[in-house]
């Protein structure tokens, strides 16, 4: 076990959690320009994607990263010991942990037995736990739900077994597989799985600020807090939330101008990564939450959704800022 290291790892009490499609090299840098030692996680990563990546020799800009990202989990998922163990060995020179998804509810992932479909299969789970610790001599953790459905509340057994079979660090999305993301997190549940293992648990899921994630840490009695959706449109949120853990003054949320200015920053490193016509649809999913709040939000929106050319983009953005102000 390897203690220590972990705690080192997650000594702020805040990380990045990981999210498919969202948590890329942008906004993981992003994050970065705020909260120098949170941890941060990729987007999860699939083995077998990864092991045909290796043989083909093709890179992938999901795994970049750049020197000042660590402390930083690389998320993996798969259901095949042998991959699993070989995506370890692959991603650890870049991982300062390893993370094993066993909590994605979308219907493409758990159809093919991965994420939280292991919840149905604790003992696939234990062997790739066992599997991924072959691979790597880095700290090895989980991130899974309360169970599959309201009937199957398997977290505490499963969280034992988990840490039975090697894992040294836990995040818990306090919901079912079945909520999907509605309904409200039950973060009192997971003190039940705190009481009972020895390693550290992270809460996950309705952290969306400084008080929200204060009450999830009493309720749960948690190590830390995970942030996931909470913190898309306000990259500050983990910085903020760290620091007010740590000397109990709360930093304000970034004004208007800030987030518009953080929204084209967003853009702009989207389309050094990914190029301007992949950059610009990429960011779509993202409009929402900055301009959440915002007159007119809706409208604003869908004009943005809409527009491919990126001087109209930032010249709407541009437009924004002295309308909102004034």
């Amino acid at each position: 076990m390897q203690t220590n290291k972990v705690k080192e790892l997650i000594k702020t009490g805040v990380s990045l959690a990981p999210m498919a499609g969202i948590t890329d090299y942008v906004l993981r840098s992003l994050v970065r320009k705020y909260s120098t030692d949170s941890l941060i996680t990729t987007e999860m990563i699939s083995s077998e994607f990864l092991a045909q990546t290796l043989k083909g020799r093709s890179g992938t800009e999901i795994l970049k990263r750049d020197e000042n990202h660590s402390p930083i989990s690389y998320q993996i998922s798969g259901h095949k010991p042998d991959l699993m163990k070989l995506a370890a060995q692959t991603l650890s020179p870049l991982a300062d942990m390893i993370d094993i998804n066993m909590g994605c509810p979308v219907k493409k992932v758990v159809g093919g037995q991965d994420g939280c479909s292991l919840m149905r299969n604790p003992k696939l789970a234990s062997d790739l736990v066992k599997a991924v610790k072959d691979g790597t001599d880095k700290p090895v953790s989980v991130k899974f739900r309360l169970g599959y459905t309201m009937d199957e509340l398997n977290f505490v057994e499963y969280g034992q077994k988990m840490q039975n079979s090697g894992a040294e660090f836990i995040t818990i999305h306090a919901r079912t597989r079945s909520q999907m993301y509605s309904g409200k997190a039950d973060w009192k549940l997971v003190k039940k799985l705190k009481e009972n293992v020895d390693i550290p648990v992270f809460v996950n899921g309705d952290i969306v600020s400084i008080e929200t994630a204060v009450q999830a840490l009493e309720e749960s009695s948690a190590d830390g807090v995970a942030i996931g959706r909470g913190m898309l449109g306000d990259p500050t949120l983990i910085k903020r939330i760290e620091h007010y853990l740590k000397t109990g003054e709360k930093l304000p949320p970034p004004l208007i101008e800030e987030r518009i200015a953080l929204l084209k920053y967003h853009i702009d490193e989207e389309i050094k990564l990914r190029g301007e016509n992949v950059g610009i649809k990429f960011m779509r999913k993202f409009y929402p939450y900055y301009l959440s709040g915002f007159k007119n939000a809706k409208v604003l929106r869908t004009q943005l959704v809409l527009e491919e050319d990126y001087d109209k983009i930032i010249q709407t953005l541009e437009n924004l800022t002295s309308a909102q102000v004034h």
